[in-house]
C-alpha cells in the first residue's frame, strides 16, 4: 500500500560567508524574475506587499534552502565567476534585472546597501584582530608605473567603504586600496619607474631636434633673445644643450691625455654631434712666473708646461643639419680652468687695456711718468690673467688669438657665398676667453658674419667700456647663470671704483634649488659644475616655475660627477638597479689640477 511520506526536513547547515553568496548573490532579490510564482496565475498587477515579502533579510535567507536557478535563463551560464568577487556577481544581477521588468527594484535597494548589510554581518561574526604594533616609516621608494593621483576616481570613499570587508574576508587591502603613504615635496621622484630607470642610465635621451631655418637669427640673438629665455623657448633650449656638450668635449680631450703635445700632435676629440668635424685643435700658453717659494712646497708645479690644450674649432658639413639650421655653423669650444699656471693666471684680477696699442701707450706713461688726463672708464679693459692667456704665444704654439683668427678666416675663403654663423661657447674660464675671441673675431676677421657666444659660469671679463664695446661690435653674449655659482661674482667690483668690472650680454638665470635631484644644500663645485649646468638648462621653464617634469637628459654622469650632491633617494635607486656610473677620467698629473668638470 502506498504511503505519502512526509517532507523530508533539511538539515541545519553553518552559516558562512560562501553559503551566503551561494543562496543570494548580488542583490539578495535577483530571483524574483528566474523563479516561478508560488500562485497559480500570476497578478495583473505589481503590489509593493510583494516587494517587501521578496526582500528578506539576510539572516533568514542564510537558514533557507538556497533557490535553483534554471541554467537556460542564466545569461553567464559559460562565465563562472568566484563569489569572492563582489564586481562579477553585481555585473550578473544587472543582467538579470536588465532582462526582466524588475527595473523599479533596483531604485528602491542598491548594492551599497547589501555591502554594508553583510559588512555589519561579518562583523557580529569575526572579532575585531588587534591593531599591529607601529612599524618606522619606509624610505620613500619609486616602485609603481603609475600616480594615484592620476587616476579620475576618488580613493578616499573606496578606502571607508571596504577597508573593514577586506579585513573580513582576511584579503590584503593593496591589491583593492591604493596606498596611504605620502611623500615629501622635496623626495618627488619620477611618476614611472621606467622612466627613472631610463633616467638614471648612461644612456643619452635627447629631444628631438625642430627645424629652425626660419628663425636661427632669432636663436642666434639677432634681437638679444626677446622673448624666447623667459619662459624658456624649446628649441632655444634644445640649442643650449647642443652647444654645451660642445664644451664638455673639450673636458674629455683634455683629462683624456693631458700631458700631449702641442700642434705637431693634433688631438683626437670625439664631438657629441656628428654632423660636426673638427678643424683645428687650440692651444693657451700662460705666462705668469711662479715664485721660487712654490718649488719648495709643490715641486710638481714647477714642472708644469705653459703651454696646453684649451679648444677646437668644428664646422658643420651635413647638408640635413645645414638645411635644419638654415646656415653652416662654425663652432669655437674652449674648456674652463685645469692647470695650475691656469689658475695662477685667473688670480691676476688687476685691468689691463685689451688692445695692444692701449696697453703700449699706458706702459710708457707710466715708466716716463706723464699722466695723461683721460675720462675714468672710456678705455677697455679686461682681466690681466684673461688676456695673458689669450695673447701670449708659446715657444712651439702661437698665441690663442692668432689660431682662431687664423683658422676661421681660412673656414670663410672656404664656404664663400654660404650663409655662415659663428659660434663661441665655453665654460669657466673658457667663457671669459670666448667672450675676447667674439670681440676680436667680430673686428677684424668676419664683421658681416653673424657671431654669438653661449657662455656656461663665465666671470666678468672687462670694465663697462669693454662690455659696450662687445655691444658696438654686434656679438650677441648669452650668459647661463647658476644662481648660486660663485665664479659668475668673480672678479669682485669695488664700490669705490668707477672703472670696476662688469657682464656682458644678456642672463639666463637657472637655480639648483629648483631641481628634484640635487641637494638643496650643494657645494661651490656642484654650483659651478657643466654637467650641473646642463642638467638645470634641461630642466628649466621660467622662473619661479618648478623644474620641468619631461626633462630627458641622463642623471648617471651627475650620478658619477656630483654623486654627493644627489638626493639619496636617487643615489640608492641607482645602487638597486645595479647601474653602472659613468666612466670618470684619471686625475692629471704632471702640474695639471683636476677642475670642477674634470670627470664625466
Amino acid at each position: 500500500m502506498y504511503t505519502k511520506q512526509p517532507p523530508s526536513i533539511p538539515k541545519p547547515h553553518s552559516v558562512s560567508y560562501f553559503s551566503v553568496l551561494e543562496s543570494h548573490p548580488f542583490p539578495c532579490f535577483c530571483h524574483l524574475a528566474s523563479s516561478p510564482s508560488p500562485s497559480p496565475s500570476p497578478s495583473p498587477s505589481f503590489h509593493p506587499s510583494s516587494l517587501i515579502r521578496s526582500f528578506m533579510p539576510i539572516g533568514s535567507a542564510m537558514a533557507t534552502a538556497p533557490r535553483h536557478v534554471s541554467p537556460v535563463r542564466n545569461p553567464l551560464r559559460h562565465r563562472p565567476s568566484s563569489p569572492l568577487n563582489p564586481l562579477a556577481a553585481r555585473l550578473h544581477s544587472a543582467a538579470h534585472i536588465h532582462a526582466t521588468t524588475a527595473t523599479a527594484i533596483t531604485t528602491v535597494v542598491s548594492t551599497r546597501t547589501h555591502l554594508s548589510n553583510l559588512d555589519r554581518l561579518l562583523q557580529k561574526k569575526q572579532p575585531v584582530a588587534p591593531p599591529p604594533p607601529p612599524q618606522p616609516a619606509p624610505d620613500p621608494v619609486v616602485e609603481d608605473d603609475r600616480d594615484p593621483r592620476d587616476s579620475p576616481f576618488s580613493f578616499s570613499v573606496l578606502h571607508r567603504t571596504g577597508s573593514c570587508l577586506l579585513n573580513a574576508l582576511n584579503l590584503p587591502s593593496a591589491l583593492f586600496l591604493p596606498s596611504s603613504s605620502t611623500q615629501q615635496a622635496e623626495e618627488i621622484s619620477p611618476r614611472s619607474l621606467t622612466h627613472l630607470r631610463r633616467l638614471l642610465s648612461n644612456s643619452n635621451r635627447q629631444s628631438p631636434r625642430g627645424v629652425i631655418a626660419p628663425r636661427w637669427h632669432q636663436y642666434h640673438g639677432a634681437a638679444d633673445w626677446d622673448g624666447l629665455l623667459d619662459p624658456l623657448d624649446h628649441d632655444l633650449r634644445r640649442e643650449l644643450i647642443r652647444y654645451g656638450e660642445f664644451a664638455q668635449a673639450t673636458y674629455h680631450a683634455f683629462h683624456s691625455n693631458p700631458t700631449a703635445a702641442p700642434p705637431d700632435r693634433p688631438r683626437a676629440v670625439v664631438l657629441p654631434d656628428r654632423s660636426y668635424r673638427v678643424t683645428r685643435n687650440l692651444f693657451a700658453t700662460a705666462s705668469v712666473e711662479l715664485p721660487p717659494w712654490v718649488d719648495t712646497v709643490a715641486p710638481w708645479m714647477m714642472t708644469a708646461t705653459p703651454t696646453s690644450w684649451v679648444g677646437y674649432v668644428a664646422v658643420c658639413d651635413n647638408e640635413r643639419e645645414i638645411q635644419r639650421m638654415g646656415r653652416r655653423d662654425i663652432v669655437i669650444a674652449l674648456r674652463g680652468t685645469s692647470t695650475c699656471l691656469e689658475w695662477a693666471e685667473n688670480f691676476r684680477t688687476w685691468l689691463v687695456p685689451i688692445d695692444e696699442e692701449e696697453q703700449e701707450a699706458e706702459e710708457e706713461e707710466s715708466s716716463e711718468g706723464e699722466q695723461t688726463e683721460k675720462p675714468r672708464g672710456t678705455v677697455p679693459k679686461v682681466e690681466c690673467g684673461f688676456r695673458s692667456l689669450f695673447k701670449t704665444a708659446g715657444p712651439d704654439a702661437p698665441s690663442l688669438s692668432s689660431m682662431v683668427a687664423e683658422e676661421v678666416r681660412r673656414l670663410m675663403e672656404q664656404y664663400a657665398g654660404e650663409e655662415l654663423s659663428i659660434t663661441v661657447v665655453g665654460h669657466s674660464l673658457g667663457a671669459a676667453l670666448a667672450v675676447l675671441v667674439a670681440d676680436e673675431l667680430a673686428a677684424s676677421v668676419s664683421p658681416h658674419v653673424p657671431t654669438a657666444v653661449f657662455s656656461f659660469g663665465g666671470p666678468r671679463v672687462g670694465n663697462q667700456a669693454f662690455a659696450d664695446r662687445v655691444e658696438r661690435r654686434a656679438v650677441k653674449v648669452l650668459r647661463v647663470v647658476n644662481a648660486h655659482d660663485l665664479v659668475t661674482r668673480v672678479p669682485w667690483v669695488l664700490p669705490a671704483r668707477t672703472d670696476g668690472y662688469a657682464h656682458v650680454g644678456r642672463e639666463l638665470r637657472v637655480d639648483n634649488r629648483m631641481s628634484p635631484y640635487l641637494r638643496p644644500d650643494a657645494d661651490a663645485a656642484c654650483c659651478h659644475d657643466l654637467e650641473a649646468y646642463l642638467h638645470l638648462v634641461d630642466g628649466f621653464m621660467a622662473t619661479n616655475c618648478p623644474f620641468r617634469s619631461d626633462a630627458k637628459r641622463s642623471l648617471a654622469r651627475l650620478l658619477s660627477q656630483q654623486g654627493t650632491n644627489v638626493k639619496e633617494l636617487y643615489v640608492s635607486k641607482a645602487r638597486d638597479l645595479r647601474l653602472r656610473p659613468a666612466g670618470s677620467f684619471a686625475r692629471c698629473n704632471s702640474g695639471q689640477l683636476p677642475s670642477p668638470s674634470s670627470t664625466c
